[in-house]
């Protein structure tokens, strides 16, 4: 494995920092006062919905902690959420639903 320097890491940490407060200012600072236009905040209100199942899909197709494989217990779980969040509108129902899907079927396969 490559040896990454101290000042390599800490260019790389300056840099994002930059680059995060660039992004949110762009928003904040130049927009924050303007009123945005419907078809800008229609939009704006779909950011969270797409960003959670772009963090969590991964995780489930191409789990790491089975190299990648096929994880019965983790798609089900998934489908449980998806399931129990659409219909019931509540994600700490369909959050906790999901959960015992998980450890209910991990613990009987094994």
């Amino acid at each position: 494995m490559t040896e990454i320097s101290d000042s390599t890491i800490w260019i790389v940490i300056a840099g994002m920092a930059i680059g995060s407060f660039a992004l949110r200012f762009v928003f904040i600072g130049f927009v924050g006062d303007r009123t945005m236009p419907p078809w800008m905040l229609r939009h704006l209100r779909y950011t969270a919905v797409a960003i959670l199942p772009a963090l969590v899909v991964p995780l489930v197709v191409w789990p790491r902690a089975t190299d990648g494989e096929f994880n019965l217990p983790r798609i089900s779980a998934a489908l449980v959420t998806l399931a129990v969040g659409y219909w019931s509108k509540n994600v700490i129902a369909a959050i906790f639903s999901g959960a015992a899907t998980l450890a209910g079927l991990t613990a009987l396969m094994g």
